[in-house]
């Protein structure tokens, strides 16, 4: 008890769907890596949550999970439905059940820092802006401090920074007029009214934030984290990439089959096609894929999942298996492999063989592909994934589009899905595109070395909570 009173303890606290589970994880991961003993480290989420995210764990050796102390907060009751298959809008409103359930998680955890509080010298509480409950918790307790993570691009916080409260960039260095039109750029469709309501509902009082830290680096977006911190006043800790950068095995000494697959395939020559645990797409979309993937010729590793439902344990088999073109899988026998389970991504981003990743551009697969150095063939589906695309195409200039948002209600067609690819895989453009990439991807690996930008913001941050 004595030397834990020299301590500081560090609550992370996600919002409750996988790529904010993992994202955290690894956050938490790579606090308790640097911190030099002097940071305990604690992960509260649901029982549920806590299973789904060490089931789905990969990157890091299995020995560093035992550095984390894992707290299962009890949720009510929710229902799990599957997700629509059949809806034109893509976002996973399934889940708000979920994500209105979460908020009550706020009185089992104002009791774990009740009890944290008495024990260490400092309590630090990270939260994200949909667990924004948590801030508020640490506010009653005198040596708790908190601050927001943010698991999506600084381009994004201050988008909507801008349009929700309608206001202008305060004082200082204007940004170029192509860079505000990225910022001020209209994205309809990106959830559901409720969702936006709920988000507006948790995403409030800020001022009782020590500061933020966000998931990307200078080097992807120092423009726009200078902008954001700028806007919002607050200290600003660009630390990511947190997942390991160096080359991925499997955690437990097994590789995925389809890794198997990966190793028998020629150096940097399959697309890697998946949309991420929280999209689906129709059943006609998935018969215009199939043929676009076959006519482009190219080696392919397709994961078709639908999104996750609320509770992945609990999901019954509803008999609604999703159903490939007849005779699909016999002719691209040889050239490429259709996998209906969970994949370790970032393992297959980090493959020589793979050469393209067609993506929804959810940040993690994002920064994944990036720091993996693999152009990506972008198809946005929801959330912030359409500003992801953007930054993607139009800003860093490292991936091309499926399709523009504004068809994002049609069925795309193979000849679209057929162009995109051949323009990344086979067309000068797809050179140039490598080139930046690789470029890209070299230097991020650089921002988390001893010396980098993201590692001297991440001891910046250590440093500040354990002074």
């Amino acid at each position: 008890m004595e030397e834990e009173a020299h301590k500081v303890a560090v609550v992370v606290v996600p919002f409750p769907a996988q790529g904010h589970l993992n994202q955290l994880l690894s956050f938490c991961l790579y606090l308790s890596s640097h911190g030099s003993g002097r940071i305990q480290v604690h992960y509260a989420s649901s029982a549920t949550h806590n299973r789904q995210v060490k089931a789905r764990f990969y990157g890091w050796d299995l020995i560093s999970i035992p550095n984390i102390h894992f707290h299962d907060l009890p949720l009510p009751p929710f229902p799990t439905p599957p997700p629509d298959t059949t809806s034109p809008l893509k976002f996973p409103s399934h889940l708000q059940p979920l994500f209105n359930a979460s908020v009550h998680m706020k009185v089992p955890l104002s009791s774990l820092l009740f009890s944290l509080s008495a024990t260490f010298r400092r309590v630090v509480i990270v939260h994200e802006p949909l667990t924004s409950f948590a801030s508020h918790a640490a506010a009653m307790l005198p040596n708790i401090e908190s601050f927001r993570f943010l698991c999506v691009p600084a381009y994004f916080n201050l988008s909507y920074s801008l349009l929700w409260n309608d206001k202008h960039i305060a004082d200082g260095p204007r940004p170029s007029k192509a860079v505000l039109d990225m910022i001020l750029a209209p994205f309809e469709d990106e959830c559901t009214e409720e969702f936006f309501n709920f988000a507006k509902q948790q995403d409030t009082d800020t001022t009782i934030e020590a500061g933020w830290l966000i998931n990307t680096c200078r080097l992807i977006e120092g423009e726009f984290i200078d902008l954001l911190a700028q806007y919002q006043n607050k200290k600003l800790f660009a630390i990511g990439p947190t997942f390991p950068v160096s080359t991925v095995k499997a955690t437990d000494g097994q590789p995925h089959h389809c890794v198997e697959w990966l190793d028998k395939q020629p150096l940097a020559s399959v697309i890697y096609v998946s949309f991420g645990t929280l999209s689906t797409i129709s059943d006609e979309q998935i018969e215009q894929l199939a043929i676009g993937l076959k006519h482009s010729g190219q080696r392919f590793l397709w994961v078709l999942r639908d999104a996750d439902r609320g509770n992945i344990f609990a999901a019954e088999d509803d008999g609604n298996r999703r159903k490939l073109p007849l005779g699909f899988e016999e002719t691209t026998e040889g050239v490429g492999i259709v996998v209906t389970d969970w994949v370790p991504q970032l393992e297959i981003l980090s493959h020589p063989s793979t050469g393209s990743f067609m993506s929804h551009c959810g940040w993690n697969s994002c920064m994944e592909s990036f720091t993996m150095g693999v152009p990506i063939i972008a198809w946005p589906m929801h959330s912030d994934q359409p500003r992801n695309a953007l930054v993607v195409t139009e800003y860093l200039k490292v991936g091309v589009l499926v399709r523009e948002w504004a068809q994002r209600a049609a069925t795309v067609q193979a000849e679209q899905i057929e162009e995109s690819i051949r323009r990344v895989m086979v067309l000068d453009e797809g050179q140039e595109i490598r080139r930046r990439i690789k470029t890209l991807s070299e230097g991020i690996r650089q921002s988390v070395m001893e010396g980098g930008s993201s590692r001297e913001e991440l001891n910046s941050f250590i440093a500040h909570i354990t002074r």
